[in-house]
């Protein structure tokens, strides 16, 4: 089971902050430092500093790590054009050493769109189709080939299709709750299919879907298969409640929808979720100043897993 830290920056934190938990990250034996990519704080707090942008933040790691894996849970499609994102993902894996990852979805904060000016159009997830129709499409045209593509959202001519990343086929993550059209295009265009905050039977429900369409689209059965939940582990339970505390949550509700508890009761849910199929979970930090925190997962979850 790969455990990867996942951070939710638009709460209110620097880079000089993110580049503190990613390095820990690393130092503590994780697989992966992922973010989100929002421009607005959702729910009580004031958001300060303000927002950072995810691939801005991700090409400065990628500068200042060695190891770990780079991502997104999830670029908001709303946010790029796919060519340019294509331009930049491929900019950021080759400057990481090919490390990079790349998790799209169609985008659905509308507040943000509008605090920032961001066109929020109806139709998303058809829009999200092509993006991810173009942006493999670019890297995987050969060199000295050109691409293009004429859909309803979006229009290629001749494109050069560069740059290229530095790795032969970046990983994508496609991710949700949808019942039909989510597995669809999971099964067209992920390596990875990611369920968030959902419980093990929701989770192996979904895992299922996909799972049929992949067989459908006459793929393979290669898939990873992830989860993204909220962690909040303590030695007492006194600590799991100041932690709790601290992210605006109670102990009764980390234990039951994210990884709340002890150690061992976060490694037994761990195991349930592994039964059903995942192999990575991506720990949703909150309060990321709490380094004791990604230190004791390290030595006591971490260390069981593996």
């Amino acid at each position: 089971m790969d455990l990867r830290i996942f951070t939710e920056p638009q709460q209110g934190a620097s880079y000089d902050t993110l580049l503190t938990v990613a390095k820990a990250t690393e130092d503590l034996g994780f697989d992966a430092f992922y973010r989100s990519d929002h421009y607005l704080r959702m729910g009580s707090g004031d958001g300060l500093p303000g927002p950072t942008d995810a691939w801005i933040t991700l090409a400065g790691l990628a500068r200042e790590t060695k190891r770990i894996r780079l991502g997104t849970l999830m670029t908001a499609g709303t946010f790029r054009l796919p060519g340019v994102l294509a331009i930049q993902v491929a900019q950021v894996d080759q400057m990481s050493g090919g490390r990079v990852e790349l998790g799209l979805g169609a985008g659905w904060f509308e507040e943000e769109h509008r605090a920032y000016g961001i066109p929020f159009p109806k139709e998303k997830f058809g829009r999200l189709e092509e993006q991810l129709a173009i942006i493999t499409g670019l890297w995987g045209t050969e060199v000295g080939d050109t691409f293009s593509y004429d859909g309803t959202y979006y229009q290629l001519a001749d494109s050069p299709a560069l740059p290229k990343p530095a790795q032969a086929k970046v990983p994508v993550l496609i991710g949700g709750h949808g019942a039909t059209r989510t597995p669809r295009l999971a099964a067209q265009y992920a390596d990875e299919f990611n369920i968030p905050f959902a419980s093990v039977e929701d989770s192996e429900r979904q895992f299922g879907r996909v799972k049929e369409a992949a067989a459908t689209a006459g793929r393979a059965d290669d898939l990873v298969y992830s989860t993204a939940l909220v962690v909040c582990v303590g030695k007492d339970d006194a600590e799991v409640a100041r932690r709790a505390d601290a992210i605006g949550r109670d102990t009764a509700d980390v234990k039951a929808n994210g990884l709340g508890g002890s150690p061992a009761e976060v490694v037994d849910k761990i195991g349930r979720y592994g039964a059903i199929g995942a192999s990575r979970i991506y720990l949703q930090v909150l309060d990321l100043d709490d380094l004791d925190h990604l230190e004791l997962i390290s030595s006591q979850v971490l260390s069981q897993l593996n």
